[in-house]
């Protein structure tokens, strides 16, 4: 199985300015992903933003970068670009693992990849989880998915999906007679398909969910999901989050 990885990074972030070069145990945040990457059995890893300063931080330290246009609405599509650019093989299978998740175990990595070279009829692979906490089901932070039988994707939402009619008016734990799974953003995707996202036209229901792979669904592309064999370890997306990693990390 050989598969590539492209990290996207960008300077710009609303609760965290300059998210990619903050300082974690010494080192910009963008190192410690590209180091879990390098841990995974990926051919190539690459570190793909628009910013000058990631650029450069990113040589220091060794890393292959790809600048790209500074317009692109999501990580996919500047993953797309990257793929024009270095000319990828239309079955190239290619890994997006997010500049925010230092502590994202390799082996995840090898998993999404793995999935994606067993099933030839899916355009995506990523993982889910299962959620044992009935908080996490009404948290829109907490992605929730619904799958059919086969591990594909029916629906991505925000919401809580499926909806327990009889059951969310009641003050109980959440049974497992029906069980919710939440999406862990890890992305596998076909180089071809990376070359075509950029010709789906944005839905609805990406704009309002701010989900960004409901385009594919809607277009209707394949997406399979399998269950991750191990926690994905602490992403940052708020300060919380980096005084934690900062912790596990020290």
């Amino acid at each position: 199985m050989s598969f590539k990885i492209i990290i996207p990074a960008r300077y710009a972030s609303t609760r965290l300015p300059g998210k990619p070069l903050l300082d974690i145990a010494g080192k910009p945040m963008i190192q410690h992903v590209y180091e879990r990457a390098k841990e995974s059995l990926a051919s190539e890893v690459i570190i793909a933003t628009d910013d000058v300063r990631i650029e450069k931080a990113a040589k220091a330290f060794g890393a292959d970068v790809c600048m790209t246009r500074s317009d692109h609405i999501s990580g996919t599509d500047r993953l797309a670009e990257v793929a024009r650019h270095r000319s990828f093989a239309d079955d190239d299978i290619v890994i997006n693992v997010q500049g925010d998740e230092p502590c994202l175990p390799a082996s995840l990595i090898n998993q999404v990849a793995e999935d994606l070279a067993q099933h030839s009829d899916a355009d995506i692979a990523t993982l889910y989880a299962k959620i044992t906490e009935e908080k996490q089901v009404f948290d829109p932070n907490t992605v929730k998915v619904v799958m059919d039988s086969k591990g594909y994707a029916l629906y991505f939402s925000r919401a809580p999906i499926p909806w327990m009619r009889d059951h969310f008016d009641k003050e109980s734990p959440l049974p497992p007679i029906l069980p919710h799974y939440r999406h862990i953003g890890l992305y596998g995707y076909r180089a071809s398909f990376l070359k075509h996202y950029t010709e789906l036209s944005p839905c609805i229901l990406e704009q309002e969910e701010s989900l960004e792979q409901l385009r594919a669904l809607f277009h209707g592309k394949k997406i399979h999901l399998t269950a991750a064999q191990i926690n994905p370890g602490h992403g940052v997306d708020t300060e919380h989050d980096l005084i934690a990693v900062r912790k596990l990390l020290a």
